[in-house]
């Protein structure tokens, strides 16, 4: 196969999973990271994961800069636009997080309009579909877009929201709107393939930490980032997503789940079972910025359907209890734990 793929973000989590799935599909893969400095590291962590890197480069992008975007554009035919901050702490002002991620999209878009790339596949999330809703009490769906000016929406959303906004706007000002196919993840748990936990693993690595000493009463929803690859390959391609948003979730689940999940495949670590009753975290959150600025997941829980995921890889999609453990394994492996 000589399709050659332009994936941005390649040294993250789902990146580099992206990456390993189209390598492995027999696809060139070119991806972009900030510093060629980091080129080597991805190079081995991909052939560690057993991936064949004879038809892997690499391009330098920032999301922030016009250098480059064109000519990493050349002799593409696909678009991965998985690079975009995502952090559990939301910095003092918003537009570091908003700013790269609405700009950076807005030039790997034009950039690839440019270049005439075939299809764009764009990784945006479940959070630029369930906040700023007045009735949480019906699953959500991809029909469903977040309320920018709700005061229950934080950056992180408005962000991730913002940013999608902007592809389909772009997308549809160039008569292409069938060309773009958006996966939006929930909370991607699943095997590391470096040293690097990324947001979601930071939430396991927090339960198996043996510091916890209760649960707070959070619910999110979760997903492998197997499958959240898979879906991003598969959507170059499949006629259904033409056009399409894509939920990528099996379930939402409390962290006493989390915990649950994770007690009988670490009988020796000391995991949480009571739970903090919500005016307690509202304590500490005073003194812990990470938990003040999440507080608003303690609201009524969030569902999203799902079923589109597993329809479009015409099979179940992971089970959340997997990938928590392998997330966990990997802690371990890494020695992050």
């Amino acid at each position: 196969m000589t399709d050659r793929v332009l994936v941005t973000g390649i040294s993250g989590f789902l990146g580099g999973h992206v990456a390993l799935q189209l390598l492995n599909a027999g696809y060139l893969v070119r991806g972009s990271v900030r510093s060629l400095s980091k080129a080597d590291k991805v190079r081995d962590t991909l052939v560690k994961a057993g991936a064949d890197t004879s038809r892997l480069e690499f391009t330098t992008l920032d999301l922030l800069k016009d250098d480059g975007w064109a000519e990493a554009m050349q002799d593409v035919r696909y678009l991965q636009h998985t690079a975009s901050p995502f952090v559990l702490s939301v910095p003092k002002d918003p537009n570091e997080l908003i700013r790269p991620a609405v700009e950076g999209t807005r030039r790997a878009i034009q950039a690839a309009l440019a270049a005439k790339v075939e299809r764009v596949v764009l990784t945006s999330s479940i959070a630029a579909i369930q906040y700023g809703h007045a009735d949480y009490s019906r699953l959500l769906t991809e029909a469903d877009w977040t309320n920018v000016d709700s005061s229950q929406t934080g950056a992180y959303p408005k962000s991730k929201t913002l940013a999608e906004r902007e592809a389909w706007r772009l997308m549809d000002g160039a008569s292409r709107h069938d060309d773009l196919a958006v996966i939006n993840p929930a909370a991607i748990f699943g095997p590391l393939l470096d040293e690097d936990p990324g947001t979601s693993a930071d939430v396991i690595r927090l339960l198996l930490g043996g510091k916890l000493p209760a649960l707070p009463r959070l619910t999110m929803s979760a997903v492998d980032v197997r499958d959240v690859a898979a879906l991003h390959v598969d959507a170059m391609t499949n006629p259904a997503a033409a056009g399409q948003r894509c939920i990528a979730s099996v379930g939402a689940y409390s962290m006493r789940d989390l915990a649950d999940m994770l007690r009988p495949a670490f009988p020796t670590r000391r995991i949480p079972r009571a739970q903090i009753p919500n005016w307690l975290v509202d304590v500490f959150a005073l003194f812990n910025r990470a938990l003040r600025d999440n507080k608003h997941e303690l609201a009524a829980p969030k569902r999203v359907d799902g079923q589109r995921g597993a329809q479009r890889l015409g099979r179940p999609l992971i089970p959340a209890a997997d990938a928590v453990i392998a997330t966990g394994n990997s802690l371990v492996t890494h020695k992050l734990l």
